[in-house]
């Protein structure tokens, strides 16, 4: 795949303090991206860098290779809170922002309409923004960022205000979107990174300290453990107090971190079936995102 976007040694300064710090990474064509990271680690400087929003203390961004280049009008940007003219319609505003992209008025309206009915606002396409719900007020967000067809867009926390709902709808439109676009965005929910991302960077203090596809990452902090379901809480303790082997247990499950020294299925599966004890499953299971992240982070 072909490198769309460049970030090289992209810092911001405010005084002595970095806010971003020598941040460098690529974004592949039509490919999703989760820039994930504690608060004040730097994640909305940086999308406000990458939007033109902010002019960096240092570094370079390219698009398609071109260096300084003027990315406006080839990037979608959605903030963290949308800011809205409330006495405007949706379509009112949305068709603002495509001719601020630079589209002609005709084509503008037609293409708002479009956008709007896309997004799930076909019906309040004459409502005033001021009487919106937060969740009708994301999607209005969403459609002015992507009303021009960017090749990039770039979302700062796009579901962090909907209910589960809603966090699904927009997830699935911006699976559909990433077949035409190129999508950077920011989040902390680690559930929704792990089913539609393509790469994860991970952002601590102002510096990029991961990088990588999920399975990359992963591999690299993975920690595999066997998870045994007994029918009592009474056989998972005598499990944990028992077994020639390190184990924790809660309620009626016992858990075995891998390592070296740890049992093969086999050897595991041969011990329980000479235990006495009345196992409904045994299971191999792998990290959470949110444990990875946890690492990554430095608080595990």
């Amino acid at each position: 795949m072909t490198t769309f976007l460049e970030a090289l040694n992209l810092t911001k300064t405010y005084g002595s303090e970095a806010a971003v710090n020598e941040v460098s990474f690529s974004l592949t064509d039509k490919s999703s991206t989760a820039l994930i990271g504690p608060n004040g680690s730097g994640k909305t400087t940086t999308l406000s860098m990458l939007a033109g929003l902010l002019q960096p203390t240092s570094g370079v961004i390219s698009l398609n290779g071109e260096e300084h280049a003027d990315v406006r009008k080839s990037i979608g940007f959605l903030p963290q809170y949308p800011q809205f003219f409330s006495w405007l319609t949706a379509l009112e505003f949305t068709e603002m922002a495509a001719k601020l992209s630079g589209m002609e008025s005709r084509h503008a309206k037609l293409e708002a309409q479009k956008t709007l009915e896309f997004v799930g606002l076909g019906e309040a396409l004459r409502k005033k923004t001021g009487t919106f719900s937060g969740g009708m007020k994301q999607r209005l967000g969403l459609a002015q960022a992507i009303v021009h067809k960017p090749k990039l867009l770039l979302l700062d926390e796009p579901v962090s205000a909907l209910d589960p709902v809603g966090r699904r709808e927009i997830m699935n439109l911006l699976k559909s979107l990433q077949q035409n676009m190129t999508i950077l965005y920011s989040t902390h929910i680690l559930n929704d990174a792990e089913e539609m991302t393509d790469q994860l960077l991970f952002l601590r203090k102002g510096e990029l300290v991961e990088q990588g596809s999920l399975g990359d990452v992963r591999a690299k902090y993975d920690t595999p453990r066997y998870r045994v379901e007994f029918t009592s809480d009474q056989d998972a303790l005598t499990f944990a107090a028992r077994a020639p082997w390190k184990v924790s247990y809660q309620g009626r499950f016992g858990f075995i971190n891998m390592t070296n020294e740890l049992p093969e299925m086999k050897e595991l599966l041969a011990y329980l079936a000479n235990s006495g004890l009345d196992v409904r499953k045994v299971e191999r299971q792998t990290s959470s995102l949110e444990e990875i992240f946890m690492k990554v982070a430095g608080h595990s």
